[in-house]
């Protein structure tokens, strides 16, 4: 069985890092016309050294007038669109609900879902044009659960899956699928900025919380980001054709997030 995205004309928000940097990878060398945005123009600039057969575009998700410009560009180039991967989100504070600072608020929600509306909204005439296609939107399994002193990441990535819901009932006549992913904690630079935070709101020791997170899942290991680019690759393909209005776990089965056991 063979997963095959040869062709298709993809759109990866934050694809410079992180999750979004495996995404595009992926879809790059599967043989898709990529284009990405970030806010980062240094990773921005690795990237297009590292995929040159892509294209980018510096962009916050957060801005209307960014993501127009990014929507431009991206048509200039593609010609169309056949799958948008809504992946730009931030951690957010971490903090008691009392002490989150409103701009703080403001901005987790404007970057995590009020981003993935700016960008589904200029897709979606692009979707219908091509007769179909595929939105993923990354989510979390703070999207599933609770997750004390982390209130505005929640709020956002649980409005995420309501939204991707909302999406593929909306949008299914029109043969456009919209699913969510909800990843545990994935490797990579921005847990450790997570689990740094959190040690030091809770008072507690850096590798005592380090490993809590591990104990939250059942393989009790970090996820890798390239496990989320192989499942977004596969909705995306025709062997997810039938796949929508899903939130989807890569997560080792998480069944906690708080790092207070």
């Amino acid at each position: 069985m063979h997963v095959s995205v040869e062709g298709l004309r993809v759109m990866v928000t934050a694809g410079a890092a992180g999750i979004g940097l495996a995404i595009a990878k992926a879809f790059v060398d599967g043989g898709a016309r990529v284009h990405i945005c970030d806010v980062d123009e240094r990773a921005l600039e690795e990237f297009a050294k590292g995929c040159p057969e892509a294209r980018t575009t510096r962009a916050d998700v957060a801005s209307l007038a960014d993501v127009d410009a990014f929507f431009d560009a991206a048509h200039a180039w593609l010609g169309g669109l056949d799958a948008l991967i809504n992946n730009a989100g931030i951690a957010g504070p971490t903090s008691m609900v009392e002490d989150i600072d409103p701009q703080d608020w403001d901005r987790s929600l404007g970057i995590n879902i009020s981003g993935q509306f700016y960008c589904t909204r200029r897709a979606v005439p692009l979707l219908k044009a091509a007769g179909g296609g595929s939105i993923v939107n990354l989510s979390s399994t703070a999207g599933t659960m609770g997750f004390p002193l982390r209130t505005p990441y929640a709020a956002s990535k649980w409005a995420v899956v309501g939204f991707t819901k909302s999406l593929s009932m909306e949008l299914g006549e029109f043969g456009i699928r919209a699913n969510a992913i909800c990843p545990g904690a994935v490797a990579g630079p921005r847990i450790d900025r997570v689990i740094a935070a959190d040690a030091e709101a809770r008072g507690l020791p850096l590798e005592t919380v380090r490993q809590s997170y591990l104990n939250q899942n059942s393989l009790r290991e970090f996820i890798q980001p390239e496990s989320i680019a192989h499942k977004v690759l596969f909705l995306c393909s025709p062997m997810g054709r039938q796949i929508t209005g899903q939130a989807i776990s890569v997560d080792g089965d998480t069944h906690s997030l708080s790092s207070s056991h």
